[in-house]
């Protein structure tokens, strides 16, 4: 914790809240945002997200993704690596004396479905970043009722 008044030698390069995705209607066609919003999240320790969602029609729900990055700038990418790096679902394997396991792990995606025709809104989080990662951005994409993409809007607070 920082004492009022005091310098941070190492700045954020982010003031909350975060806007990471403007309120817009959602892809056509179930596409995932073609040029998602990023921001810097140099050294947030959590990352609570803000959903607002209104369906375009009947069934309608969306999927989303955070992203992140470890590298400030895309000069800093190495060779053969990604620039983003997708979050992971990970199930322990079952344990057995004497014999190795096996875990699985998968990248992943949440869906939300909304309830009725009105605004609806979410809140998910706090996600641990402990602060080693550079930059955040969340993906999205209408999922049910692909032909009539929904309005939604996302906001970040990083700590």
């Amino acid at each position: 914790m920082w004492a009022l008044g005091s310098v941070d030698s190492y700045p954020r390069g982010y003031r909350n809240p975060v806007i990471l995705r403007v309120s817009a209607d959602l892809p056509a066609a179930g596409d995932w945002d073609p040029a998602p919003v990023e921001s810097f999240s140099t050294n947030a320790q959590s990352l609570t997200l803000s959903f607002t969602y209104t369906r375009g029609g009947a069934a309608g729900s969306f999927d989303w993704q955070l992203e992140v990055s470890p590298y400030a700038v895309i000069g800093n990418v190495p060779a053969g690596a990604s620039e983003w790096v997708t979050q992971s679902l990970y199930t322990a394997g079952a344990v057995a004396a004497g014999a190795d396991s096996q875990s699985l792990v998968q990248r992943e995606y949440q869906t939300y479905t909304a309830t009725g025709a009105a605004l609806e809104d979410f809140v998910f989080g706090p996600i641990e970043l402990a602060g080693t990662i550079e930059r955040i951005r969340v993906t999205a994409r209408e999922s049910g009722n692909v032909g009539a993409p929904g309005l939604l809007q996302i906001t970040g607070e990083l700590r």
